[in-house]
């Protein structure tokens, strides 16, 4: 083998190393925000789900309405704000 062939092989075997070192290193930095991320993940899905499925909202609605009728305005003003947000959020 010529001796530049050789130097690319050198090479090369030392950047697959060097690779296979800086994903573990990722794997360990990464390893915290596993849980959190999962949680937003989890916390995503909900928010598609209730996006194609939004009669589940207003069933929600609904059923706070009637059990907790004297707290509905508070709700409601949560609700109005959460989806003004969720709006902003979806036309950026």
């Amino acid at each position: 083998m010529s001796k530049k062939l050789i130097l690319l092989i050198e090479r090369r075997n030392h950047l697959v190393a060097r690779a296979a070192s800086q994903r573990v290193a990722l794997g360990y930095t990464i390893a915290p925000w596993h849980a959190p991320l999962a949680r937003v993940d989890q916390g995503l899905a909900v928010l598609r789900y209730l996006k194609h499925h939004p009669f589940w909202l207003v069933g929600g609605g609904l059923v706070l309405a009637a059990f907790r009728p004297g707290h509905l305005g508070v709700w409601l003003g949560r609700g109005w704000i959460a989806w003004k947000v969720l709006r902003k959020l979806r036309d950026k």
